[in-house]
Formats: C-alpha cells, structure tokens, sequence
C-alpha cells in the first residue's frame, strides 16, 4: 500500500462503516450479570443500532482487522476487528493505530516527554518501539472498542 509517497506494510485490513442505514437489532433492557444470577422474567426487549453505539464520529471511523498477537493481553487477538477513530487526541495508554517507518502497528502508547514515546505492546515476546524525531512517525487513530470473538 502506497500513502503519501510511502511504501505502506499491510498488516490488517481496513474498513469504512457505513452508516446511511439504521440496523435495529434486538436488546435486553435489563443488565445480564456475571457473577449471580438474577430472574430472568424483568428483562425487556428493545432495540440497539451498533452504530449509534459504536461509532461517535462516522467521518473519522474506520475498522481494521488485526494480524498479530502483539496486544493479546490487552484483550486484542490475532483475527479481531478494532474500531478506530481519527478525530480523538491519543493519551497515555491509548491504543493506537500507528504506522512507523512504513509499517502499520497497533501499540498502546507512552509518552515519556517531549521529545520521547514509546509504542508498548501488551505481550511479554515483543519489544517496546521507541519513537524519536528520527523516526518518520504518524498517528492513524485511537482504538474505542474491539470485537472480539470468543472461541
């Protein structure tokens, strides 16, 4: 992948929502427990469009599917879908979507000062990437949710 004069190494898919139509799915109203159970008779069923919950701003939104296990501790898994948006500020500890020296990366990110961060993965096997001036060094996003299937 080619941007901006950049030889680009592609490491999950991207994708762009759409958001012209409304998906109404089915919802409990009532919160399902993970520790005791509670009676199952005082639930109510409405109505969620996973858009109008997942997606703040549409303009900005894109999905990627991840390649990689580098942020399995953080919950994020080879094959899972991240849903990224361009318009908010990364901070300490953001998930990013990042591309370094040519290649995208998915790291949480670390601001050590002005001058220094680092990209931390969240797997003990791979190492922080330090990013300097020196490096050629751009933000795609900040990751706000993940769908993550579970096996």
């Amino acid at each position: 992948m080619i941007i901006n004069n950049l030889y680009i190494k592609k490491e999950f898919e991207i994708f762009v929502p759409d958001t012209s139509s409304k998906i109404d799915l089915p919802f409990l109203k009532s919160l399902i427990p993970a520790g005791f159970p509670s009676p199952a008779d005082d639930y109510m069923e409405m109505s969620l469009d996973l858009n109008e919950k997942l997606i703040r701003n549409p303009s900005s939104t894109f999905f990627a599917q991840i390649s990689g296990s580098s942020m399995i501790n953080a919950g994020i898994c080879d094959g899972d879908i991240v849903i990224v948006d361009k318009s908010l500020q990364p901070k300490n500890d953001s998930i990013l979507v990042c591309i370094v020296d040519g290649e995208f990366t998915l790291k949480k990110f670390k601001k050590i000062d002005e001058e220094t961060a680092y990209l931390m993965p969240d797997n003990p096997e791979f190492d922080p990437i330090k990013i300097s001036k020196h490096n050629n060094f751009m933000i795609w996003g900040v990751v706000t949710y993940t769908i993550h299937k579970q096996h």
